[in-house]
């Protein structure tokens, strides 16, 4: 566990596993207490896959509202999550579900007021959210670093981006100003930036969309993190720059162990980079699921009208459809929250009880699901 209150924050020490496993495999000598750490660690395996006590992150009950002229808004509500050390967790939704609050509400971003941030967010076994201002700091670009959706506003403009990226080192690793700066070149360098050393001097106006999402990926990785919060991390860039920064996300989370909360609208992305999703709707967690069983069997009806409406070639030739699959209707305002289910207004397969009672979160073959139809 990582001691937060007193001293300087530490990242949890890692697992000694990969070492074990190595000696295993070369039949190393004297590897004994290794062996048995990695038969240990087989027999915990859980039916996923993932090993419990390499728990990273748990999100239990997490809602934050906003208090704003009109009343009070539940921008996230009630929802539970959990990251484990070395996996991509996918978050999915329309724009206004709650993606990048959930995000900004682990890092504690959002100003208060107005907004209220209850529940409990488990890091390293602490809560964060009890957490002084200093304390939290230490960890924002540290343990958690976030991407942020649009690099052009992020970055400040009057700052070169060699002194944004260096200032988070001098900050958290207590280096001196020349060490930084060198350690922000070798970031810029290692997010295959060119001429990193020229690119260090430059202000964010002067780099290309591509250029400027790099510099904030060198920046939430300068600190080799443990999370990595990426908001839509592909946003605005053309599908060539898109394929060359999810190589390069891939690449430096094997490198640097990280975990990788993934906030897209692009279902590719998360078919190609995720291994479990949670799909959001209206503040909810309305599905959670493997990748692919999400993609082979998506059980709520509102993760069936996201995967109808993607296009893909033969589409035509086997359902008849000239036109897109779409979901009817418009999100309501989160002032206007329906009753019972919030999707039962544009939802197909609506029954009696979805109009009053608000469904269960059914748990059903490793997965889970927030609907009546299999409650």
């Amino acid at each position: 566990m990582c001691s937060i209150r007193g001293s300087g924050y530490n990242n949890p020490p890692l697992s000694p596993l990969p070492a074990g496993r190595q000696a295993l495999e070369k039949g190393d000598e004297g590897g004994f207490e290794k062996r048995r750490f990695v038969l240990q660690y087989v027999n915990e395996m859980t039916p996923s896959g993932i090993v419990e006590q390499e728990k990273l992150l748990r999100v239990s009950n997490l809602r934050t509202r906003f208090h704003i002229y009109e009343g009070m808004v539940t921008a996230v509500d009630g929802i539970n999550l959990d990251v484990y050390r070395g996996e991509t967790l996918g978050v999915v939704g329309e724009s206004g579900c709650g993606k990048s609050v959930t995000a900004l509400s682990i890092l504690r971003l959002l100003a208060s007021p107005p907004a209220e941030i209850q529940g409990t967010i488990l890091f390293g076994g602490v809560n964060l959210l009890d957490l002084n201002l200093d304390e939290i700091r230490r960890i924002r670009g540290n343990a958690i670093s976030m991407i942020f959706q649009e690099p052009m506003t992020s970055l400040n403009p009057v700052l070169t981006i060699g002194e944004q990226i260096s200032e988070a080192i001098r900050l958290h690793q207590g280096v001196h100003r020349q060490e930084a700066w060198s350690k922000a070149v070798e970031m810029l360098q290692m997010v295959q930036i060119p001429s990193p050393d020229m690119r260090a001097h430059e202000y964010p106006h002067q780099l290309s969309g591509g250029m400027r999402q790099r510099a904030m990926i060198a920046m939430a990785l300068s600190c080799h993190p443990r999370l990595l919060l990426a908001d839509e991390p592909t946003t605005a860039l053309d599908v060539t720059i898109q394929a060359q920064i999810v190589d390069l996300m891939e690449r430096l989370k094997e490198e640097f162990d990280t975990s990788i909360v993934l906030i897209t609208h692009n279902l590719g992305l998360i078919a190609e980079m995720a291994k479990r999703v949670l799909v959001m709707y209206m503040g909810k967690v309305v599905e959670e699921a493997p990748v692919e069983d999400l993609f082979q069997e998506p059980l709520h009806p509102y993760t069936q009208g996201l995967l109808e409406s993607i296009p893909w070639i033969g589409k035509k030739l086997k359902t008849g459809r000239r036109q897109l699959q779409e979901i009817p209707g418009m999100v309501p305002s989160l002032l206007e929250m329906p009753e019972g289910c919030r999707f039962h207004p544009r939802c197909s397969h609506v029954m009696d009880i979805c109009r009053k009672e608000e469904p269960p979160l059914v748990q059903k073959d490793g997965r889970r699901v927030l609907c009546w139809l299999w409650a």
